[in-house]
């Protein structure tokens, strides 16, 4: 008997749903990251087969000064993969842009904190519930490798570029527009 809950067996998401998570980028992008970046962090990783920069919008949540990112798919996912063949990374959040060590929490003093956030935060307690767990740190602890938390440190490595708000100048074009349609209109 499989004893992986229903979130576990999501498929990696492609298609529409892949195209979807991006959105965040596109908002980075157009200069708006003020808007969602206390909710989504936009992670520039290099890529294990291209060497080439890879954004990824995410999730991440604050918790004591400290930032988490929890990854649905665990290990499978591009972005943790690349993680691992280089976890020098540039991360940009509401505070703006950092240069940082990406690591996967493994530590049982570590974990509990991680657990500690995960139970102050409801939709992080939902995701847990939803996976079978009660709500018990041991619990936890014991199925441990089942959970993918990730944590952020600062670093002075050299890292990838951030990603630039290069189409702000769209807003102009529509700008433009708006005022030829008061005019004009």
């Amino acid at each position: 008997m499989d004893d992986k809950s229903w979130l576990e067996k999501l498929p990696y998401p492609s298609g529409v749903v892949k195209w979807l998570y991006k959105t965040p980028i596109l908002l980075y992008r157009l200069g708006l990251g003020f808007l969602v970046g206390r909710l989504f962090m936009i992670m520039t990783t290099v890529g294990r087969k291209s060497g080439q920069p890879r954004r990824t919008a995410i999730e991440f949540h604050e918790y004591k000064g400290r930032r988490y990112v929890f990854s649905a798919w665990g290990t499978k996912s591009d972005w943790y993969r690349n993680l691992e063949a280089n976890p020098y990374i540039s991360i940009q959040t509401w505070h703006g842009n950092e240069s940082v060590l990406a690591r996967r929490i493994t530590s049982e003093a570590e974990l509990a904190e991680a657990f500690a956030f995960a139970m102050s935060n409801p939709s992080m307690r939902m995701v847990l519930k939803s996976a079978g767990f009660s709500q018990t740190l041991e619990q936890f602890l014991t199925q441990k490798d089942r959970f993918t938390f990730i944590t952020f440190d600062p670093t002075d490595h050299p890292v990838t570029e951030p990603l630039k708000a290069d189409l702000w100048w769209l807003w102009l074009i529509v700008l433009a527009i708006v005022v030829a349609v008061i005019v004009f209109g």
